[in-house]
């Protein structure tokens, strides 16, 4: 088993190489020289080997490198596809799979001939994937919708990471698949299953913060432990078991080298509710896991920045960020990293949060905080921020669709998820799917600093 890695594109390094800096959240490590001597031989693509291990798991695990194995030990005969199927066709995904097929129909009007196992009266995903699994007699299982087409070779990049005994889950990248139709272009670039372009260790809080299983494999020992889904969960069920196998202490990765694609929606109802529906799954979610779900995850500098912004008091604002900057630059300066850079990761930190904010006024607290606004002249100008956000992106990702339809379409998206988050938080009588997050609470910075990263 031969083990390489590869930098992740947020690593920063300052020093001489001993100091590292990136990863979400964001983290600074001190190293040795021995230490900054391995991490330039694995950049340029040497092997892990020897004392050295230790290390290069430190970084995995911090996000500052990913893994890459050269071999796997499980190959697709030590897996099996679970399917749900509901009224839905199969021909094209079983055609697609080279791994034993177990189908479950969950409810269908008219029997699936496939199907291991028939369920009279629908009892949901979590249901149909629970006695799935329980059939299954192999090592690993890959939970597919129905709906999804795997790309030729999509499990040899997704195998090797279970090189790793302390991997239980691995989620290729879920991509829409393209279409002519408006909704089809749209998805193409806003599918809430497809997760972007780069690896990333899954955790609450990160940049990949959850995996969906509309497509996602998963060790058959992890789900005996974890006794699988909870049926008693609608939505979000999937959700749910990637934090519980994290909170077991295992390590759940996304893997975007492998390609499985979904079928977009057809019509934009069955857009508006399926982001309802997704949005309704945070109350619940907020009962099992606390502030996992908050909208806003922040440092306190910078909530009081962007209050003081949006009340008018911007030069006080400018110096609550100057403050942060100052502190910030004194602590990192301590472990070697410039003053310049310490102020640029200042200021990119804020800008950050107040898109942040932006997202969470416009989507989880849209129902509360759009008529709020729009009582006043202060008001609208920020919502009117809030949408221009719409643009930008339009403006960054060039979707298949003009910004006029791209930025009603993400409005649209946006207030289906926020009712569904209000429709779940009185449902469940929660506020955790409404409350910020705030870190650096007394005093301590948000950015996390391990100058011990080696033995």
């Amino acid at each position: 088993m031969t083990l390489r890695l590869t930098p992740d594109p947020s690593l920063r390094r300052y020093d001489d190489g001993r100091t590292l800096a990136g990863g979400s959240p964001f983290r600074v490590l001190r190293l040795s020289p021995k230490g900054a001597e391995a991490v330039d031989g694995w950049i340029d693509g040497k092997a892990v080997a020897g004392s050295a291990t230790g290390l290069a798991q430190r970084l995995v695990r911090a996000g500052l490198m990913h893994p890459h194995y050269d071999e796997a030990q499980y190959g697709p005969g030590d897996v099996s596809a679970v399917i749900p199927v509901r009224d839905g066709a199969l021909t094209g995904l079983l055609a697609a799979l080279d791994t034993t097929a177990i189908v479950i129909d969950d409810g269908s009007r008219q029997p699936i001939p496939e199907a291991a196992v028939r369920h009279d009266v629908a009892r949901g995903p979590a249901a149909a994937r629970n006695a799935g699994w329980r059939l299954a007699r192999t090592p690993l299982v890959a939970f597919l919708d129905a709906d999804t087409i795997p790309a030729p070779g999509w499990l040899e990049p997704v195998l090797r990471h279970f090189e790793d005994p302390a991997v239980a889950a691995v989620a290729p990248r879920v991509r829409s698949t393209p279409g002519s139709t408006a909704i089809a272009r749209y998805e193409s670039t806003q599918s809430p299953l497809d997760l972007g372009g780069e690896p990333g260790l899954v955790r609450p809080g990160s940049r990949v913060s959850y995996v969906p299983t509309a497509a996602l494999v998963v060790r058959t020992s992890a789900l005996r432990e974890l006794d699988g889904f909870d049926e008693d969960l609608r939505f979000g069920e999937d959700v749910d078991l990637i934090w519980r196998l994290i909170a077991h202490r295992h390590l759940v990765r996304y893997e975007p080298a492998a390609i499985v694609e979904h079928a977009p929606r057809t019509r934009w109802t069955a857009l508006v509710r399926q982001r309802f529906d997704y949005g309704s799954s945070a109350g619940p979610l907020a009962q099992r896991h606390g502030d996992a779900v908050a909208p806003v995850r922040a440092s306190v500098w910078s909530v009081v920045a962007w209050i003081l912004v949006l009340t008018g008091r911007t030069g006080a604002g400018l110096a609550v960020v100057g403050g942060a900057a100052a502190l910030l630059t004194r602590k990192l300066g301590k472990i070697g990293i410039p003053p310049q850079e310490a102020v640029r990761l200042a200021v990119h930190g804020n800008v950050g949060a107040g898109r942040v904010f932006a997202d969470a006024i416009g989507r989880a607290w849209a129902p509360v905080a759009i008529p709020l606004l729009l009582l006043s002249r202060r008001g609208r100008v920020v919502l009117g921020l809030v949408a221009l956000r719409h643009v930008l992106d339009w403006a960054r990702k060039r979707p298949p669709l003009d910004p006029a339809r791209w930025s009603l379409a993400r409005i649209v998206d946006d207030l289906a998820y926020g009712c569904g988050v209000a429709r779940g938080a009185l449902k469940s009588r929660s506020l955790g799917p409404l409350l910020p997050f705030l870190t650096d609470r007394g005093g301590r910075s948000s950015v996390q600093v391990n100058d011990k990263a080696e033995p």
